[in-house]
């Protein structure tokens, strides 16, 4: 493993860092494990393999991730977008067709803190006329 392209990717409270080796074997390893064993869920699994699949780059490169923070959902957003940066950094011809996908953007909604004297961040509290 000699040279690396790295990118972060965020997602809510998850975070991605990322690097994909030129010339591999088109393995992913996130924290140590496969990304099949990591991610079992097969929607988390086509997340991840959007912008390899989208630039025709599948099984070019090697990556290895570590994620932390968050949920399985949120990991596994935080992860697509890492590579897509990546891959951007690896070459810039690639960004036209991973923008118009919408996956160089990254998704900043994240859950809204709860407010004093009420029940959650917009839910009030239930009114008693008597």
């Amino acid at each position: 493993m000699s040279e690396f392209f790295y990118g972060t990717g965020k997602r809510k409270t998850s975070v991605a860092r990322t690097r994909i080796y030129q010339g591999g074997t088109g393995r992913i390893i996130v924290n140590g494990r496969p990304y099949e064993e990591y991610f079992p869920r097969a929607t988390l699994q086509m997340i991840i393999r959007q912008p390899l699949n989208l630039t025709k780059t599948m099984g070019k490169f090697d990556i290895k991730i570590n994620v932390d923070g968050g949920g399985i959902a949120g990991q596994a957003q935080a992860v697509r977008h890492g590579i897509t940066r990546a891959l951007m950094e690896f070459d810039g011809g690639l960004r036209p067709s991973l923008k118009k996908a919408g996956l160089v953007t990254r998704d900043a909604r994240k859950k809204e803190r709860k407010k004093y004297g009420q029940r959650g961040a917009r839910a009030r509290f239930q009114y008693s006329k008597r």
